[in-house]
């Protein structure tokens, strides 16, 4: 399965300089959020694969205009083709917007998703905004890490934690790929492609 995953900054070659063969071999796009909701809806539409998003913490606009044909996960556990996906979006909370959490509430959030977790007997990517604390993360409040989320990834162990939020823009300490464990994580920043086996799990 090819999957690409993007995050916030429309990329110029999927959508002003658009080709029908840069999609064709995707199977499966995954959105970290704050990315312009017609940029998704065209994606969507060109293509032949499903869109699977959550918010960035500047995408109050998708409470008025979601992404047409496209899946909002953030806050569930969803199985595509085998592969079991945990969307968790937002960032730290430092002004207020509604696609904001303190380490507390995303803790809250994480802990309603543990019977579901427990019934599939884990997930396979978890899909956020925010980085995990530690990896890719800035020290100011606003671009700062969630703990929770490096707890999923010790006590379930998925394949992949992908995320945005922390722009290449920022500076030369830009990271595209890490390791937690056996955890690889991934800033999608604008996009990246990510291959995986089928079947996924053995």
């Amino acid at each position: 399965m090819r999957i690409l995953a993007v995050a916030d900054t429309e990329s110029s070659l999927l959508w002003d300089f658009y080709k029908s063969s840069y999609l064709e071999d995707i199977d499966l796009i995954l959105s970290a959020g704050d990315l312009d909701p017609d940029y998704l809806s065209f994606l969507v539409t060109m293509g032949h694969a499903p869109v699977l998003y959550v918010h960035g913490n500047h995408d109050d606009i998708y409470r008025r205009r979601p992404p047409g044909g496209c899946i909002n996960i953030d806050g569930r556990l969803i199985e595509y083709e085998g592969v079991r996906i945990l969307g968790l979006g937002g960032s730290m909370r430092y002004n207020g917007g509604v696609c904001q959490y303190t380490e507390s509430q995303m803790r809250r959030r994480a802990w309603k998703l543990l019977p579901p977790l427990a019934c599939k007997k884990g997930f396979d990517i978890l899909l956020t905004h925010a980085p995990a604390r530690g990896f890719h993360d800035r020290e100011d409040l606003p671009h700062r890490g969630f703990e929770v989320f490096n707890r999923l990834i010790d006590v379930w162990k998925p394949s992949f934690h992908i995320h945005g939020h922390i722009h290449q823009s920022y500076g030369s300490g830009f990271v595209r790929q890490d390791q937690r464990g056996s955890t690889t994580v991934i800033n999608a920043c604008e996009r990246c492609i990510i291959d995986i086996p089928v079947p996924f799990r053995s």
